[in-house]
């Protein structure tokens, strides 16, 4: 088991990476890609800039933390369309996990996570692709992630099920524990239109029950609670990284400025989630939030 699992409380992770970097230190990323700032040294910095409130979170509410690779974009897609070969993406991807190891506190338990993200957008379908051919698509980073000192690998932000199933049956191949986070609506279904314990379920019994657990992230807890509602596939869920909005998706895509909500309220929502969510190890945030939110809503689950 990964030490998330084990520990007496929940270990924090990161917010918003993308949109803080980009709203909050007024950095340029093409197509979301925060693994291109690793071109350069001062890009690393402001890398490892951002990582250092949550660091210090974690120090200060006593608990662990989940250190994300800046790899979302990472994969060979998005890769081609920023002007970088196969070779140069895996060092990027190596890179990346390298600029988290040097992170690592020994005050605190450090998990390094390969961040995986979807082949195409976060937001909606678009074209789709088999388990099969989903899981070709993965191996790559993820056998990259399996030459460095990633403990783990999460595919975040998936829109619907047979991406998740190739992801995590590549992570079973290269032996390295997998966490699968699908996005879902203001309805509470992932962009696909399957509901969430489906697409939940649908993963389990295809893959073995191989994902360690499952996490809801990119949508506020106003649009998944309501789905929350009863049986087993609930103890899967073991993370939540919500949006700091309550926009849908489509809002959010035309927004020109960023809505980071109210820390305290998002707070409060995670913590009327903790009796439905027993199994719940890692609490962190996705588009608008950043330490201010991760560190409320850490310390409201534990009260």
């Amino acid at each position: 088991m990964l030490p998330q699992q084990t520990a007496d409380r929940p270990f924090v992770t990161d917010g918003g990476l993308e949109t803080t970097l980009i709203f909050h230190q007024g950095l340029d990323l093409p197509h979301f890609a925060a693994f291109d700032l690793l071109r350069d040294e001062p890009g690393a910095e402001s890398l490892r800039r951002y990582y250092e409130p949550y660091l210090a979170i974690a120090r200060e509410q006593g608990t662990g933390i989940v250190l994300d690779s800046a790899t979302w974009r990472a994969s060979r897609d998005w890769a081609e369309r920023l002007g970088y070969s196969p070779d140069e993406l895996a060092e990027a991807n190596r890179r990346a996990v390298a600029l988290v190891e040097g992170l690592r506190d020994p005050a605190v338990p450090c998990v390094l996570n390969g961040v995986v993200g979807p082949r195409g957008d976060g937001y909606v379908v678009g074209e789709t692709m088999t388990a099969g051919d989903a899981e070709a698509y993965h191996a790559e980073q993820i056998g990259t992630f399996a030459t460095t000192a990633a403990d783990m690998v999460s595919a975040i932000t998936m829109t619907y099920v047979e991406e998740a199933i190739g992801i995590a049956r590549a992570a079973a191949a290269a032996g390295l524990p997998a966490v699968i986070s699908f996005t879902v609506e203001t309805d509470g279904r992932l962009p696909s239109g399957q509901p969430l314990r489906e697409a939940i379920e649908q993963t389990d019994a295809e893959t073995g029950s191989s994902p360690v657990y499952y996490m809801v992230n990119c949508a506020h807890p106003t649009h998944f609670a309501g789905v929350l509602t009863e049986g087993g596939w609930l103890e899967r869920i073991g993370g939540l990284r919500a949006n700091a909005s309550t926009m849908s998706h489509a809002e959010l895509d035309e927004a020109t400025e960023l809505d980071d909500g109210d820390p305290d309220q998002l707070a409060a929502d995670y913590r009327a989630l903790a009796e439905r969510l027993p199994n719940v190890v890692v609490l962190g945030g996705c588009c608008g939030t950043d330490a201010r939110h991760v560190a409320a809503c850490a310390h409201a689950w534990v009260r």
